[in-house]
């Protein structure tokens, strides 16, 4: 069906020939292309109605571009299932998405989504032009320069605060515990979104003053891991061989402010963990076809000397708490710091035209133990709050404090 949607687009009656086509719902199985016909309940003939009046009525009819009607039924048809996830890509848009996914970009470097209606930070990237405004996870943005964030779709609020590299960008935000809202300037830079990093720490056992003579041992090896991309997987992997020659046997995973990203990431990291054919996550489709299970590849390195803790925050969401909702669930980590944003569903992205795309909510997550994602995110199995404003500035870390003390 797709194909013929592309191909007929034209003015006048054979644009409302293909349009009766798309509303009767034709579309193109996962990867197969082979189409299926679904029954639609509604009454299609006020829309047929409205395209004539808009036509015979409107003051600049002579302006209208069939085409951007089109696009314009389409997001239409799209921002009615009230899914923040669910969206129209445009030409324009489409390109930028292309742009973004790549991991390079100009912008000011946080991911953002809609929690209970408001535009919120899932969390602010590694070294970007936000985390150094000193945005934080869960911040919520009421104002976009003088636009009111409210009346914004996800995606309509995301084209505002990105921009040109050097240029700026007001957001007045309202911050968990705060009575008055702030307004913070942010300069745009060209964004590369970070991988990965690692670090040795000394286990709260390993940090009692030494005796004379005797060094601090930093027996704990931490892998922080920024974003699921493409080459996460990879650099994972050279991760765990940096910390399988160190000789280590204790791991903290860092995942605080992981907006997430690729679920084949998820799947490749969650394996090193876990032995071949475990469940790491369950793709729920509502009903309409069976749950798919995405289990583990079995790289399963490790034994039972392995000590493990995964640290997340509420900035921590989509393949992030896929990972550690595995990793809990089959008791291989237990899971320090602040529930995780919850960002549980399933996006596909489809062609829809040769430069136009749909980007729609297909499945929901479920954890192996079958707990939603998306009802609430993630529980710690030790909840502990994120630096206040004062311990940041002492550079206390609550968080991997409580998980050193529990790897000692």
């Amino acid at each position: 069906m797709y194909e013929n949607f592309k191909k007929f687009i034209a003015p006048g009656t054979a644009l409302i020939i293909i349009l009766l086509s798309f509303f009767l719902g034709t579309y193109v199985g996962k990867g197969t292309g082979a189409q299926n016909d679904i029954p639609v309940n509604a009454d299609l003939e006020p829309l047929f109605k409205a395209w004539q009046i808009v036509e015979e009525r409107y003051v600049d009819s002579d302006k209208l571009k069939s085409q951007d009607l089109v696009f314009g039924t389409v997001s239409g048809l799209l921002k009615s299932l009230n899914d923040p996830y669910s969206v129209f890509f445009p030409p324009e848009e489409h390109k930028e998405f292309q742009i973004e996914i790549s991991g390079h970009f100009e912008g000011i470097g946080m991911e953002v989504g809609i929690r209970k209606n408001i535009l919120t930070v899932v969390a602010p990237l590694k070294g970007t032009p936000a985390e150094k405004a000193g945005i934080k996870a869960g911040d919520k943005i009421l104002r976009i320069g003088d636009t009111t964030a409210t009346d914004l779709s996800l995606e309509e609020a995301v084209r505002l605060i990105r921009g040109a590299k050097g240029t700026q960008v007001k957001l007045t935000i309202l911050r968990n515990g705060d009575d008055a809202t702030k307004v913070i300037s942010v300069t745009r830079d060209t964004i590369n979104i970070p991988v990965i990093d690692t670090e040795k720490k000394a286990s709260a056992a390993s940090e009692q003053t030494p005796e004379k003579g005797q060094q601090v041992q930093n027996d704990v090896f931490v892998i922080r891991l920024y974003n699921f991309s493409e080459s996460s997987a990879i650099k994972f992997r050279q991760a765990l061989r940096e910390f399988v020659e160190s000789g280590k046997e204790k791991l903290i995973l860092d995942l605080r402010n992981n907006p997430g990203g690729f679920l084949e990431a998820s799947i490749d990291i969650a394996s090193w963990f876990l032995p071949q054919g475990e469940i790491i996550a369950i793709e729920d489709f509502g009903g309409k076809e069976a749950q798919k299970l995405h289990r583990s590849k079995g790289y399963d390195l490790f034994n039972e000397n392995l000590k493990m803790v995964v640290l997340t925050n509420k900035g921590s969401a989509s393949a992030s708490e896929i990972v550690a909702g595995a990793l809990q669930d089959h008791g291989i980590a237990k899971l320090v710091g602040e529930r995780t944003f919850g960002k549980g569903s399933v996006q596909e992205l489809l062609q829809l035209t040769g430069d136009t795309s749909i980007k729609i909510t297909t499945a929901k997550w479920l954890t192996p133990k079958g707990k939603s994602i998306s009802e609430g995110g993630l529980t710690p199995d030790f909840e502990v709050a994120e630096a206040t404003n004062e311990e940041s500035e002492k550079g206390i870390d609550p968080i991997m404090k409580k998980a050193l003390e529990l790897l000692k």
